[in-house]
């Protein structure tokens, strides 16, 4: 995963914003993990950049929030919204 994925609508990988004591971040981590689908994670309680461009991005903080290479974007899917992302359904 290249610097250029980092703050990037667009990377070349998917890309979660998360936080380490959100539920709904372990929750989406755990999904692609148990599938084998790999993604940076990006902690925003530890990364002020990566905290400033989700809340501009989403107009508040709102995590996890996940980019994909197709220049898509997820603002705290539930399972079903990321099986269908996969899937290219959506």
């Amino acid at each position: 995963m290249s610097e250029a994925d980092l703050y990037n609508r667009q990377p070349s990988k998917i890309v979660m914003y998360s936080a380490s004591w959100c539920p709904d971040c372990r929750r989406a981590k755990a999904f692609f993990e148990t599938r084998g689908v790999e993604y940076l994670d990006v902690d925003i309680g530890r990364d002020s950049e990566a905290y400033r461009f989700i809340e501009k991005t989403t107009r508040r903080v709102r995590i996890p929030t996940i980019f994909f290479p197709d220049g898509t974007m997820l603002i705290e899917p539930s399972n079903e919204m990321l099986t269908a992302k996969l899937e290219n359904r959506l």
